[in-house]
């Protein structure tokens, strides 16, 4: 496993992470339906057991309770495991200090006096100035209880402005988490993949399975039927699946080939981007062995030019 740095100089993680977004959310995930705790330490577990030590989540996943399971969790392991997580810039949440103190409640509920990565979670700040914003969390990276900063949904541009306020206090930008899959790739189209490559920022990928699509249990023929937030996303209607047809056809046909499922192959184009580190959610055990063999073996480069070419609609 090619582990890989978190933007110039920051932690060194997986090339897979692991995404914690429905570790008690009941409003998106369902929580409680079909899994609960015991199976969230039980996806935890088999994620260490393959290799795969680095979490993403944040404080508003499951309103804290998803740093919580990983809090409780990592009392459990003498492993060393990376932990990502998130500042939401709520509209009472206007001067450094709001910044430190989220930082404090992210950390308790996490049991932890450090994280590897800590990242804004949205770019709109309403009255925190991204001057403030960003001199607060190069003042955390200076009293050592983050490794890293990074931003999430951040445009080209912001990411710029970002970079530069963080650099005049010699602290890199380490991430932009963005939505990106081979069904989500305006982030190309926007520039702020070469953007990124450019200031020497690392992307994590959300959705990198484009919420099950590229996993091919969905399709006009299956009788498997959305639930969660799927029900109302119109990509899971039957034009919405037609159209992905082809891109599922040929992560298959690569997938026969590898011995590998679609969303394994749809990972690993990910993955070959280079620079690029997909964020796989996962609510059980068998989830994390689905993901992890996403690593390991690599697609040839006109496989993955096919990739490319079969889901430009999507840019």
């Amino acid at each position: 496993m090619e582990n890989i740095t978190l933007g110039q100089n920051g932690p060194v993680v997986n090339p897979l992470c692991i995404g914690t977004w429905a570790w008690g959310d009941k409003l998106f995930w369902n929580y409680g339906d079909r899994y609960g705790p015991e199976q969230l330490q039980e996806a935890f577990t088999a994620a260490l057991e393959a290799g795969i030590t680095f979490f993403d989540t944040a404080e508003v996943y499951g309103m804290g309770l998803s740093e919580k399971f990983l809090g409780q969790f990592l009392q459990q392991t003498q492993q060393p495991v990376q932990i990502a997580t998130k500042f939401g810039p709520l509209p009472w949440r206007f001067t450094g200090q709001s910044v430190s103190d989220a930082l404090t409640a992210s950390l308790k509920r996490l049991q932890l006096e450090r994280i590897a990565l800590y990242q804004v979670h949205w770019p709109f700040a309403f009255f925190l100035s991204q001057e403030t914003l960003m001199n607060a969390l190069a003042d955390e990276v200076k009293r050592g209880r983050i490794a890293a900063v990074g931003v999430s949904n951040y445009s080209a541009e912001q990411m710029r402005d970002a970079h530069q306020i963080l650099a005049a206090r010699g602290v890199p930008l380490a991430v932009n988490q963005v939505r990106y899959s081979l069904l989500s790739r305006q982030v190309e189209s926007q520039d702020i993949i070469t953007t990124a490559r450019e200031l020497g920022v690392t992307i994590l990928a959300y959705s990198p399975l484009a919420q099950g699509l590229l996993t091919g249990k969905y399709s006009i023929d299956s009788t498997e039927t959305p639930t969660g937030a799927r029900k109302i996303d119109p990509r899971f209607k039957k034009e919405g699946l037609q159209k992905i047809a082809p891109v599922i056809s040929l992560l298959r046909n690569f997938g026969e080939k590898y011995d590998r499922t679609p969303a394994q192959v749809a990972l690993n184009w990910l993955i070959a981007q280079g620079n690029v580190i997909p964020i796989a959610g996962v609510k059980t055990a068998e989830h994390v062995r689905q993901n992890a063999g996403a690593l390991g073996w690599k697609l040839n480069d006109d496989e993955i030019g096919e990739l490319e070419q079969v889901s430009r609609p999507w840019l």
